[in-house]
């Protein structure tokens, strides 16, 4: 008896986990299908008050459209560009952050450490003025950074997360190591590059990728920093084009899928990289 009863409880927890995934596929999915599905339609199909779930017609000719009408290539290679020099200045400042933290023991640290901690409890949207009246008049040195890449690229490097994450991981790496390396004379840059860096290249892949999501994704911020339509990145350019009357409703929407595609290829690539990289701090020591 108890083995039918442990038949059916397994049973019913498979058929619970199937139900489960195939609804969360679904809630993901659907959004990229309708999507594509959309971009595919004519025109008048797409404008009907009673949408179709199956394109009546098919017409993929309005990716290449919409790539020529609506300047995607200049608009994705803006994108690259942004991403590629915040991913580097990203780094540059997150290791140095979190290497002075975690191995150079500084006096204020742990208020240093908890300050940033502190500010991953506000909202976004409560920084966004502060972090803009810096980025037009930046303290000290007086300078305008709209329609300019650092206007993206210095608020993208202060992030909290990226250097607690880092920073975990460097606490990981044994004391005795860099020791032994002061012992044979190597300086702490020297520690950095060539112990601490080489030890880190899981986490250090899992933070490059958040950083040039989060790079590629984001619309509010250079929407505000940057107003020359000439520097915007792709997700700005297009919601600048869709609130025109030149581009058709079935074009914007090859434009997103042609946006969205970058993101999508990048995690599922690299989706064992950011569980293996999370993890691999977590189950050292």
């Amino acid at each position: 008896m108890s083995t039918i009863d442990l038949q059916r409880h397994r049973r019913l927890y498979f058929t619970v986990l199937g139900l489960t995934l195939l609804v969360f596929t679904l809630v993901f999915l659907f959004p990229l299908y309708w999507m594509v599905a959309s971009a595919v339609k004519a025109p008048a199909e797409y404008a009907r008050s009673s949408p179709t779930l199956i394109p009546e017609s098919f017409h993929p000719d309005t990716f290449a459209t919409a790539w020529t009408n609506m300047r995607i290539a200049k608009y994705f290679t803006n994108t690259l560009f942004y991403a590629f020099g915040g991913w580097l200045v990203s780094l540059l400042v997150d290791v140095g952050v979190a290497y002075a933290l975690s191995k150079l023991k500084p006096i204020f640290g742990r208020v240093v450490l908890g300050g940033m901690l502190a500010s991953l409890m506000l909202p976004a949207t409560a920084l966004l003025v502060p972090a803009y009246l810096a980025v037009v008049d930046v303290p000290l040195v007086h300078v305008n950074l709209l329609n300019t890449p650092w206007a993206l690229w210095l608020p993208a490097a202060a992030n909290a997360f990226n250097v607690y994450v880092l920073k975990r991981f460097f606490d990981q790496i044994p004391d005795d190591l860099l020791d032994a390396a002061a012992i044979d004379g190597a300086g702490r840059l020297r520690q950095l590059w060539s112990i601490v860096l080489p030890l880190s290249r899981p986490v250090l892949g899992v933070v490059s990728i958040f950083i040039v999501v989060a790079l590629w994704k984001d619309f509010l911020w250079p929407l505000l920093v940057l107003p020359d339509p000439d520097a915007q990145t792709l997700s700005v350019a297009l919601s600048r084009l869709a609130n025109t009357s030149q581009v058709p409703p079935t074009e914007f929407m090859a434009g997103l899928a042609i946006a969205s595609l970058p993101m999508i290829l990048v995690f599922l690539v690299f989706q064992r990289s950011i569980i293996g990289g999370l993890s691999a701090g977590a189950t050292k020591g």
